[in-house]
């Protein structure tokens, strides 16, 4: 069984040369984007379009609701069950760093969490904000405090919570070994040069537009707008690090997707549309940056520009 994995930052064109792959290996596409399990926001997380999911069988597309929580560590056990029932060469697609290494390398098992703790700091920060919180991390686990994004209230929160629960740093849950596979791997990465990336991601952002993202986006609004606002509304109040990362844990992680947290802060008043239109692109542009950092250190990777398309399904030939 071999496992083909496809690779690269947001917008640099794996779509469609995963379609390309799939059709000449004969094999189905796993979905590898954290995001685009999302029913809901198939446009802002540029999902696969109908079409595209009728040429080739494509699983973990827009299996979920917005409310579902999911998690790598989840997505590793689900589609390791499906190795397992359905034996068979794959194609694994996508960017989400931690959803790839989850397949590849494994997830540490972690102990679950004590709901009454994750709800009691859950109303601390609501109460005192951040800053309580880091300096309670600092002391319990310098070592995950050094490390985590200090301005994302979920990963501060999470890592707080788990020190709790278990008595031990959360850090040292964190192995950093990789789990045996019964599969073999093949890691094809595309990449371009950031000016050219940028001018895709550009691209991207206008085409969501002309697609119905402010509509798609609206919906959700809706949906869940008293908790939206009200969140939003103690961004305005009490600027600072929480206006970068302005959704914790009072709504559903989810909504902090890229494309879709910016129009909620457009509907909430925060940002005019033309501002929100560009903090996507921003904020794209940004996550390519980290996705490039992570994928960089890989060095299993095989990396391709996307327009060498025969270049690339040559070498994936050499692996059948």
């Amino acid at each position: 069984m071999t496992v083909f994995v496809l690779l690269g930052p947001t917008a640099v064109g794996k779509t469609a040369l995963s379609l390309q792959m799939a059709e000449m290996l004969g094999v189905p596409i796993i979905n590898c984007d954290s995001r685009q399990i999302y029913r809901e926001i198939p446009v802002c997380t540029a999902a696969p379009t109908a079409e595209e999911q009728a040429r080739v069988q494509h699983y973990f597309v827009g299996t979920h609701g917005l409310e579902d929580a999911y998690s790598a560590a989840q997505y590793e056990t689900d589609v390791m069950r499906l190795f397992a029932l359905c034996p068979g060469d794959y194609l694994l697609s996508g960017g989400s760093m931690m959803y790839i290494d989850a397949v590849t390398k494994g997830i540490d098992d972690m102990p679950q969490a004590d709901p009454a703790i994750r709800e009691r700091l859950r109303r601390q920060y609501e109460a005192e904000g951040l800053q309580p919180l880091l300096l309670q991390l600092e002391q319990l686990d310098p070592a995950y405090y050094a490390s985590v994004d200090r301005q994302n209230p979920q990963r501060v929160i999470h890592g707080l919570e788990m020190c709790l629960t278990t008595g031990q740093p959360f850090s040292t849950f964190h192995t950093g070994r990789s789990k045996e596979r019964p599969f073999n791997i093949v890691k094809i990465g595309l990449r371009r040069d950031r000016e050219e990336l940028y001018r895709r991601i550009d691209l991207r952002v206008e085409q969501m537009f002309e697609q119905g993202i402010v509509e798609e986006a609206r919906r959700v609004y809706l949906r869940y707008q008293s908790s939206v606002d009200e969140q939003f509304a103690s961004v305005v109040r009490n600027p600072g690090p929480t206006q970068k990362q302005p959704i914790p844990n009072l709504i559903p992680p989810a909504l902090n997707t890229v494309g879709l947290k910016e129009l909620l802060l457009y509907f909430t008043g925060v940002y005019s549309l033309y501002r929100a239109k560009e903090r996507i692109s921003h904020n794209s542009k940004v996550y390519s940056k980290k996705q490039m950092t992570w994928f960089q250190r890989d060095q299993d990777i095989h990396w391709f520009h996307p327009d060498y398309a025969d270049k690339i399904l040559q070498f994936v030939r050499n692996f059948r």
